[in-house]
């Protein structure tokens, strides 16, 4: 009877090879395995690593290591790679990319350095094989990335420089394997170089102009379910992953490199970004530690002596050296002692990507069964370090981050959303919303709807319509893991029904859409927006998207004359600068008859901290034809615009809405301040 079949009495066999079985075990092991784990005070992923090495082919046997778990283990490796670009502060590491080169080269030379001495003179190594063992664990897998993505602090400066510093490290590791390859085979020459660095410039050039336009061109222009943008999320993660490998690259290098060039496109906290995160931490990723088990053999630990000593140095020198890296960085970048664990922590993570450059000089003939077990060894020590280090000073670093001054401006507004029965709109302003809430928001965004009585008996059809939409526009937040309550109002006039729920539901923030129709002269938007305006004091944004939100490469702002001595100037600022830093985006701001140096002193009093790009115009002629002169498809023109007859209203304000739906960008949103609270701006400033 072939393993893997069922007996006649229906119990399969040992191992389990049946495809339904295999995924129901797994499933029942990523559920259960974290949380029995958590119990003895270790990260839950332990737990998936610990019960593959037991049920994997080294352990029990009950579990094969067949071409589907080797498959899915490998997939999930790509997918973390994937997020950890996504993940990563692109604003943060391209404002200081010396923070991720020096980490990176620092963890991969030390180790490196060390680590070829130490195989030469203390194992017996060629030196060529002591090369490659000591790039084995050079470079690291980010075995610990759910820890801190669960806590939260993915964007803490000591954090972005170890994703950064992944590029350096894991690049490096490939070229020396490459380079030792090339020297087995006595192809080691210049041209053996110039082809490795050509490949990963090619690999980067190729997938960073080619992939961030077709993903601008489907977000912009598809209208169909959500499920068609992970699609395309999921064919760029494994197409740059494959080109990478025809390259003669790493797949996971591929994969990291898409994560960076989608990375301003997909919003945090919108649906595309959730659904992302929630395939990849119930599926994918659990299915890679699962392998990472699955390859572990505890029985190696008593194939003798030699075994036992390689372990032993290639564990202590990758230790050592690892966490010696992430001093000598946290003693130059000044980073704390909770920053320090956290990159510790990660910086020691060893997985696949270890062990598969280990099988290659395995079967090179460059490395011995010894070694290849040591390896073995080292990953389930790894596995079972990083996620606990990371944990364990990530938790402090996290509750270190919720108490630090200055934090006082980060608010979760409470947004009022009146919708309209445009579904694009809709989708736009949802979006919009979105963006303008925390990355784990707690206050609900209110989803309104405001019926008219007609007076022909059909108030409860309309009203039943109304719901029936807002429902719809609430399963869309639920995608995005907003929260969301439904308001429905029946009121003679919309303008009223807008306002008496902006004040029963302490709305914060009021965002509405303008879909453009002339008004008359001496209204800006319409009836209307324009009565919101004069009978609420809270901050209002009126949108006219013409693209979708997270497509938005730029954003200019225009500051009319005097703006600065708005009382709701600095709150408006900080709305700005939370859209841009949510979306990626550069800043731009157009100061209208002012002084630039003195709006950027002010601007940088405002949380949070981004840098922007600032320019007067002598006049608002001269603005509009920068703007028109300067702006695309893809930017978004953002005024601050007080109500009028207030500090800073200017009447070519009042025609300015009109005049940016002809330009190219057809995209813009009118910010007006709040009136009459003046202590309220100083939630938004800088503690010095």
């Amino acid at each position: 009877m072939n393993a893997g079949l069922p007996l006649a009495g229906g119990i399969p066999s040992v191992p389990i090879e049946e495809p339904v079985i295999v995924f129901a075990i797994a499933l029942a092991t990523f559920l259960v395995a974290p949380l029995l784990i958590e119990r003895a005070g270790l990260p839950g992923i332990v737990g998936i690593v610990l019960v593959g090495a037991v049920l994997g082919p080294n352990g029990t046997g009950v579990l094969a290591e067949t071409d589907a778990i080797v498959l899915l283990g490998n997939v999930g490796l790509v997918y973390l790679l994937f997020t950890v670009g996504l993940e990563l502060d692109l604003r943060g590491f391209l404002a200081a990319p010396e923070n991720a080169a020096l980490f990176g080269l620092t963890s991969f030379f030390l180790p490196f350095t060390v680590g070829s001495a130490a195989g030469i003179y203390v194992l017996g190594l060629d030196p060529w094989a002591s090369f490659l063992l000591a790039a084995v664990f050079s470079s690291h897998t980010l075995l610990a990335y759910p820890v801190v993505n669960r806590l939260d602090v993915t964007k803490n400066r000591a954090v972005t420089a170890v994703f950064g510093g992944i590029l350096f490290t894991d690049t490096l590791a490939l070229v020396v394997l490459a380079i030792v390859l090339g020297q087995a085979d006595g192809e080691l020459t210049l041209m053996l170089f110039g082809q490795v660095f050509a490949s990963i410039a090619i690999l980067f050039a190729g997938v960073w102009f080619v992939l961030p336009p077709i993903a601008r061109w489907f977000f912009r222009n598809t209208s169909q379910e959500s499920y068609f943008e992970f699609l395309l999320v999921g064919a760029a993660i494994f197409g740059a992953a494959s080109f990478a490998e025809v390259l003669g690259l790493s797949d996971i290098l591929g994969a990291f490199v898409a994560g960076i060039a989608l990375n301003r496109l997909i919003s945090r906290g919108g649906p595309l970004m959730n659904r992302i995160e929630f395939v990849g931490n119930a599926l994918f990723v659990p299915f890679f530690l699962l392998y990472v088990g699955m390859l572990v053999d505890p029985g190696v630990i008593f194939d003798g002596p030699r075994t036992l000593l390689v372990a032993a140095v290639i564990i202590g020198v990758m230790i050592v050296t690892k966490v010696g890296a992430a001093g000598i960085v946290s003693a130059i970048q000044g980073y704390d002692r909770n920053e320090f664990g956290v990159i510790a922590g990660l910086s020691v993570g060893q997985a696949a990507a270890a062990l598969a450059i280990t099988l290659v000089g395995f079967d090179a003939g460059l490395f011995g069964a010894d070694v290849l077990n040591a390896v073995v060894v080292m990953m389930l020590v790894a596995a079972v370090l990083s996620p606990w280090l990371t944990e364990r000073y990530g938790t402090r670093l996290a509750l270190e981050d919720d108490v630090e001054p200055g934090d006082s401006g980060t608010v979760d507004p409470r947004v009022l959303l009146p919708l309209s029965t445009d579904a694009d709109r809709q989708r736009h302003l949802l979006e919009l919303a979105f963006v303008l809430k925390d990355e784990r928001p707690e206050s609900p965004v209110h989803l309104l709807t405001v019926v008219q009585p007609d007076g022909s008996g059909t108030d409860d059809d309309a009203v039943a319509e109304a719901e029936a939409g807002l429902e719809a526009a609430s399963e869309v937040a639920d995608a995005a893991e907003v929260p969301a309550r439904t308001e429905t109002r029946v009121n003679h006039s919309i303008a009223s029904g807008v306002v008496r729920a902006s004040t029963e539901t302490r709305a914060e923030l009021i965002v509405m859409g303008w879909d453009a129709q002339q008004s008359l002269s001496n209204r800006v938007f319409g009836s209307i927006i324009d009565q919101v305006l004069r009978r609420t004091t809270v901050p209002v944004l009126v949108s006219r998207l013409g693209h979708p939100i997270n497509t938005t490469e730029r954003i200019f702002v225009v500051a009319p004359p005097g703006i600065d001595h708005h009382e709701g100037f600095y709150e408006a600022v900080h709305v700005v600068k939370r859209l841009a830093e949510r979306l990626g985006a550069e800043l731009h701001v157009y100061v209208v008859e002012g002084n630039e140096k003195q709006y950027e002193r002010l601007f940088g009093m405002v949380e949070p901290e981004l840098e922007a790009r600032f320019e007067s115009a002598r006049g608002w002629a001269e603005l509009e034809s920068t703007l028109r002169r300067e702006t695309d498809e893809n930017d978004l023109v953002v005024p601050i615009s007080p109500r009028q007859g207030s500090v800073g209203w200017d009447p070519m304000l009042a025609q300015l809405p009109r005049t940016l739906a002809e330009l190219p960008p057809q995209s813009f949103i009118v910010v007006t301040p709040r009136q009459g609270e003046p202590g309220y701006a100083a939630r938004f400033l800088t503690i010095e």
